[in-house]
C-alpha cells in the first residue's frame, strides 16, 4: 500500500529523482518548495506537511532547511528523512535530536559511506579506524551543491575538518595526495577530503579515526557548477582497521545524484513500516539493518567484499 510522502526541494536534481523513486515504488509524492513554504515559514510548512506520512527534504543548504523542517515533522509527528551532505548541519541535527525518527545524510554522502562501515564492522564493537575512499570518474555538482558547499566552508572560515581522536578538528593544512587501488584499477586521491561520513559514522561506532578521500578527477569538477552530461560512475572503498586487522567492503554504481534517490526512498518505506532502531535522531547504520539495507538496494548498487 503506498504512503504519502512530502518532498521538499521536489523541483531540484536529488528531488526530481526521490519523486521518479517514489511513483516507481507505488507512493504518492507530495512535492513542495520554497515558492509554497520557506523554511522560516511554520505554518506554511504545517500545511505541506498536513496530509503527509512522511517527509524527505533535498533543499539544501540544510543550514537553512533542516531544523526547521525536523521541527515541522515533529509537529505533524512523521519521520523526517534529508540528503545532506553539509558538515556542520548534520552536526546540528545530532546534537538537536528529535521525538520522531530522523536519518539525516541518507544520500551518496554519508548514508552510504555509513552503511558500508557499518556492515564492514560486522560484530567488531569497536576499531582503531575507518578509511572511505571515493573513486568517482568525474563529478558534475548541482548548483545546490555548490552552494551547500559554500555555506559549510563559510561557517568554517575557509579551514578544512576532519574526525580524529574522536572529535571534529578544524585546520588549514594542505591535504595530502596520494594514490588508491580501487578494483577498478589505481586512482590518484585527495586525502583528509571529508564528507558527512565523518558525522555519521562516529555517531554510533567507536572508531576515533575516520577519514575520506576523494578521486582528484572528482574533486576538480566541484570548481564550477555544468551542465551534467554523461553520469559519473563510482567506487566507495572502506577499510575498517583493528590493531592489526582490516575489513574491507566495496561499493559501485552509477550516478551520484541518482543513487540519492533510493537511499532516501528505502529508509523512509522502512520507517513507515517499523524496520528501524531508534526513535531520533540516528544515521543509517544505526537507524537500520546496514547488510539487509545495502541488499535491498542491488539494482543500483552493487557491494562486495575485499581480501
Amino acid at each position: 500500500m503506498g504512503h504519502k510522502i512530502a518532498v521538499y526541494g521536489a523541483s531540484g536534481l536529488t528531488g526530481s529523482f526521490v519523486v521518479a523513486e517514489l511513483e516507481k515504488r507505488g507512493h504518492t509524492p507530495l512535492p513542495f518548495g520554497r515558492a509554497q513554504a520557506t523554511a522560516d515559514n511554520p505554518t506554511a510548512l504545517d500545511q505541506a506537511l498536513a496530509t503527509a506520512d512522511a517527509v524527505i527534504n533535498t533543499a539544501g543548504p540544510f543550514a537553512v532547511t533542516a531544523l526547521p523542517l525536523i521541527a515541522a515533522a515533529e509537529r505533524a509527528g512523521i519521520p523526517y528523512v534529508d540528503v545532506a551532505a553539509e558538515i556542520e548541519a548534520n552536526a546540528d541535527t545530532f546534537a538537536r535530536g528529535a521525538s520522531i525518527p530522523v536519518v539525516p545524510a541518507m544520500a551518496f554522502f554519508g548514508g552510504l559511506g555509513d552503511l558500508l562501515v557499518t556492515a564492514a564492522m560486522a560484530e567488531w564493537g569497536a576499531a582503531d579506524e575507518a578509511h572511505i575512499a571515493y573513486g568517482l570518474s568525474g563529478w558534475q555538482p548541482s548548483a545546490g551543491t555548490i552552494t551547500a558547499g559554500q555555506v559549510s566552508r563559510d561557517r568554517r572560515s575557509g579551514q578544512r575538518v576532519r574526525f580524529h581522536d574522536g572529535e571534529l578538528q578544524y585546520h588549514g593544512d594542505t591535504p595530502p595526495t596520494l594514490d588508491w587501488e580501487f578494483p577498478a584499477g589505481t586512482r590518484q586521491v585527495i586525502g583528509e577530503f571529508s564528507m558527512a561520513d565523518v558525522v555519521t559514522v562516529p555517531s554510533h561506532l567507536q572508531i576515533p579515526s575516520v577519514t575520506n578521500y576523494m578521486s582528484t578527477t572528482a574533486a576538480k569538477g566541484l570548481q564550477t557548477a555544468a551542465e551534467r552530461q554523461e553520469p559519473e560512475t563510482f567506487e566507495v572503498d572502506v577499510r575498517v582497521r583493528r590493531v592489526s586487522e582490516e575489513r574491507r567492503l566495496v561499493a559501485s554504481g552509477k550516478d551520484i545524484y541518482a543513487v540519492s534517490a533510493p537511499l532516501a526512498v528505502e529508509a523512509v518505506e522502512r520507517l513507515l513500516t517499523g524496520r528501524f532502531n531508534v526513535t531520533g535522531v540516528a544515521s543509517a547504520g544505526a537507524m537500520f539493518d546496514a547488510p539487509d539495507f545495502l541488499r535491498s538496494l542491488t539494482d543500483v548498487i552493487q557491494t562486495r567484499h575485499r581480501s
